[in-house]
């Protein structure tokens, strides 16, 4: 956690670096604790505990600008640190846009705590967790002759930051997190090794969901047993809650600063443009109290607001941080985003598959890429074929491909079952007319 030292420190080596030949700074200061559980058919398989803790600058001198950091957290080790930084960044080329934001755009506080903190988190004991992660094993083992191995565990970590910056900036952050995982893998049919996972996180450990994980993975893996291509054609696609981030990352990493300043974004130029269904309504929240990604400032200190990312399918707002903003002459946003939410829909994913008469339900996208300069892109999918509104044959080694604008145009359906524990809250989706290559 950051203490009252921590931040002395931290204020004193802003001022000794505005003292010493930096005219501008930003710094951090972070600590962060993690700890692991992993077992494997029960057994511990390894304990691992780990903490850290360290300072980032960037030092803004002479129109030149620098990011250096260390973990020697101490007055004489810091002073040689910041010297050798005003120097090495007088070595830099000048470049007149890097510059702290407009003071007017910082948080400055005065909003409700956004509760991401265990107050408790100390005070849980080991053993407890330890056997939380035996539990979720033996749901599983014991169950099948056709297993092969039960893997399990248990994670937690806290984490605290503390940003200031010369030109008026303060802001602390302070989080927790609490995991736990099962992965089963069976014997299948010839060489075939099926598995299944399950995973689920939580700000808070008495919020955690402690039941069911062992068994969800085995229930996944027993329905992978006789996976084989399907015939290669078009088909309406349901994507899966738990994977269908990997459709929507393209579209976020398109709408970044540095991407749109170097043209290579498939997005550019396409404010107010249509550029996804309809039923495309992307909101960043930042504000939710108790949620995932929460946040009232971003890396910069530039607070953040609710605000409308697609809208009906129509592009509202870019990720432009104040350099980007600088070298493309444009009003700067916010960094990066906090907390999406896909607007859901009110059917469920069993509802959403009931009305597919010939499709793919996706439960798992395995390598491939996209072209963030084109949108193309193409990747492996695998899970089940859908016949006349049931899941049939379960199918894997297959291929997507398309172009991301065409896809998010193909939108035609929106789940109700987004996952509340993400920071991004997409639901289980439906594209239709999507390229798929099998047998």
């Amino acid at each position: 956690m950051i203490t009252a030292e921590n931040k002395q420190l931290a204020q004193w080596a802003m001022d000794y670096a505005l003292k010493h030949g930096a005219q501008q700074a930003r710094l951090v200061l972070y600590t962060e604790s993690t700890t692991s559980f992993d077992l494997r058919d029960g057994a511990i398989d390894r304990l691992q505990q780990a903490s850290e803790s360290g300072l980032g600058i960037s030092l803004f001198v002479d129109g030149r600008y620098g990011t250096y950091s260390t973990n020697r957290l101490h007055q004489e080790e810091l002073k040689r640190f910041l010297h050798h930084g005003i120097e090495h960044t007088r070595y830099l080329a000048k470049d007149p846009c890097r510059q702290l934001p407009d003071a007017s755009r910082y948080y400055r506080g005065g909003m409700p705590d956004l509760q991401q903190f265990d107050a408790c988190f100390f005070t849980y004991d080991p053993d407890e967790k330890l056997a939380l992660a035996r539990a979720v094993a033996e749901e599983a083992l014991g169950r099948d002759e056709r297993i092969i191995s039960v893997e399990s565990s248990y994670s937690d970590g806290e984490s605290g930051s503390y940003r200031i910056a010369s030109n008026g900036f303060e802001g602390e952050r302070r989080g927790s997190c609490f995991a736990l995982s099962a992965s089963v893998a069976l014997r299948g049919e010839g060489e075939a090794r099926p598995s299944g996972y399950s995973y689920i996180t939580s700000l808070r450990y008495d919020l955690l969901p402690k039941e069911g994980l062992g068994q969800l993975a085995y229930e996944r893996a027993l329905r992978k047993i006789g996976q084989r291509k399907a015939p290669s054609g078009r088909y309406t696609m349901v994507v899966d809650a738990r994977c269908v981030r990997q459709l929507l990352a393209p579209m976020v990493s398109a709408l970044y600063g540095p991407a749109l300043h170097q043209q290579n974004s498939f997005l550019l130029n396409s404010l107010g443009k249509q550029v996804g269904s309809p039923l495309f309504t992307l909101l960043d929240e930042p504000h939710l109290i108790g949620a995932n990604g929460a946040r009232y400032f971003d890396g910069e200190g530039v607070a953040t607001r609710p605000m409308p990312v697609f809208e009906t399918g129509i592009l509202r707002t870019y990720y432009i941080d104040t350099y980007c903003a600088c070298k493309m002459e444009v009003e700067p946003t916010i960094a990066s985003p906090s907390l999406l939410v896909l607007s859901p829909g009110e059917k469920s994913q069993e509802e959403l598959i009931a009305d597919v008469a010939h499709g793919l339900f996706v439960t798992g996208f395995n390598g491939g890429n996209c072209n963030s300069s084109t949108g193309d892109f193409s990747y492996g999918i695998e899970g089940f074929l859908i016949e006349q509104g049931r899941l049939t044959q379960p199918v894997n080694e297959m291929v997507v491909t398309g172009n991301m604008l065409d896809l998010w145009q193909q939108l035609v359906a929106v789940g109700n079952d987004p996952r509340l524990e993400s920071n991004w809250r997409i639901p289980t989706l439906t594209f239709e007319g999507v390229n798929a290559s099998g047998c």
